[in-house]
């Protein structure tokens, strides 16, 4: 009786979970497995031609304009997957252990708020904070702590890095909350029973129990940095000269037949490489 119980328990648990999880598969999954099965195609001009070839991957390896770009993307995902975490985690965490159980949606309701704001305008925000005349600078500069605006805080990696981060920091947040909320709350009294600090009780129990929401957030800075890349981003606080797109992982090489740009997720072959030179 008891197994027949839990088996139907089990199935109860899988129906529940069943829809959410096939409608992830089809949002998450599906893109990625395209443009895998993309990356195997002969790449034509602004067309993809639908014959098998291993050429994109050998031009990946062999290229150095490609290969920069390809090692950039991940630079930058990594970078950014980092530097959320660490401004998600403690938020997570406070609303999780230390807000009141009847004050944490509050809390969430006050974490979507930026959802609000479109996204263009925070991206564009931060070049008015970061910009030659912007906050930052204009505050230094009246404080009399600099003699002249700083040119090294904008049109940068850095600066794409900080508003990537900070744009994408509430879906950090609320995943990583969900995995703190799952954690048994006597595990760790057993642990401080056993005569750990509240730091290594934090190492070793809420950590471990807490990846599967830094996961998810790992997986949000892939989406965005290595598969479909942020124009936008990109455009506002890295600019359009030369230099800085080489900064932020575009390269550019300008010949006597054309512009070879090598940008990330502008195609989807392999990381968005189009050289008209080859199409004389």
């Amino acid at each position: 009786m008891a197994r027949r119980g839990l088996d139907a328990e089990a199935k109860l648990g899988l129906t529940l979970i069943a829809p959410p999880f096939l409608y992830a598969l089809l949002v998450l999954a599906a893109p990625v497995l395209t443009i895998l099965s993309y990356s195997f195609l002969k790449d034509g001009y602004l067309e993809v031609i639908r014959e098998f070839t291993w050429a994109n991957y050998t031009q990946v390896f062999t290229d150095p304009i490609v290969r920069t770009v390809m090692l950039r993307s991940l630079f930058v995902s990594g970078l950014v997957t980092l530097v959320t975490v660490v401004l998600a985690f403690p938020v997570a965490y406070y609303v999780s252990f230390v807000v009141r159980p009847e004050r944490k949606s509050m809390w969430l309701f006050l974490i979507t708020i930026p959802f609000w704001t479109s996204y263009l305008i925070r991206v564009f925000l931060w070049k008015v904070i970061l910009g030659y005349n912007g906050v930052i600078n204009s505050s230094l500069t009246g404080l009399g702590i600099i003699d002249e605006p700083l040119t090294f805080i904008l049109y940068n990696v850095n600066a794409m890095v900080l508003t990537l981060a900070h744009a994408w920091a509430p879906f950090a947040i609320l995943p990583i909350f969900v995995a703190l909320e799952k954690i048994d709350r006597s595990l760790l009294e057993a642990g401080r029973d056993l005569g750990e600090s509240r730091l290594m009780t934090f190492w070793r129990v809420t950590l471990p129990l807490a990846m599967p929401g830094v996961i998810a957030v790992r997986e949000i800075a892939r989406e965005i940095v290595e598969v479909g890349g942020d124009d936008v981003v990109e455009v506002s606080v890295v600019g359009s000269d030369v230099r800085s797109v080489m900064e932020a992982g575009e390269a550019v090489d300008v010949g006597s037949h054309g512009i070879e740009l090598a940008s990330n997720g502008s195609d989807g072959v392999f990381g968005g490489a189009v050289d008209p030179r080859e199409h004389d």
